[in-house]
C-alpha cells in the first residue's frame, strides 16, 4: 500500500510528530511505501535550522532526516505556514529581502498542491494533528 502523511501539530507541544514518525517506520518496515510527508501549520517548525534541542532529548528533525535519507522520502513544508513562522529557504530570503535562510537540510518548501497531489496518487492519506 502507498501512503501519504500530513502532519499538522507542533513538534514541541504535541505527540503527533512522534506518532507520525513511528507510524512511518512501521509502514516502511511492513513493506509498504510512503509517497510524501507533508508538514502543515505548526508542524513546519520541524524544518527550522535554528533549533537546538537539549542533549538529553531526541532530535525529531534529525529523526525525520534520517528516515527520509534511508527511504528517499519527500519532506515537504507548507510555504504559507513557513512564511508565517519565519522559516525560509534561499529563494524566499531573496524574495522578501531577508539576510539569510534557515531551512534545514532535507526539507523542501512547497505549496498545498503537493499535498493534494499526494492524496490523489496514494491509497491512503493519514493525518496527524496535535
Amino acid at each position: 500500500m502507498n501512503f501519504a502523511l500530513s502532519i499538522q501539530g507542533s513538534p514541541y507541544d504535541s505527540a503527533c510528530h512522534w506518532s507520525a514518525l513511528r507510524f512511518a517506520e512501521a509502514v516502511l518496515e511492513a513493506g509498504h511505501s510512503i509517497h510524501r510527508i507533508f508538514f502543515y501549520h505548526d508542524a513546519v517548525l520541524i524544518g527550522s535550522n535554528l533549533q537546538a534541542p537539549p542533549q538529553d532529548e531526541v532530535d525529531l528533525t534529525r529523526s525525520w532526516q534520517a528516515l527520509s535519507s534511508q527511504h528517499h522520502l519527500d519532506l515537504c513544508l507548507c510555504i504559507a505556514s513557513c512564511l508565517r513562522r519565519g522559516i525560509i529557504n534561499q529563494t524566499e530570503a531573496t524574495r522578501f529581502e531577508k539576510p539569510t535562510e534557515n531551512l534545514h537540510i532535507g526539507f523542501t518548501i512547497t505549496g498545498l498542491g503537493q499535498l493534494i497531489e499526494a492524496a490523489l496518487v496514494t491509497e491512503r492519506l493519514v493525518t496527524f494533528r496535535g
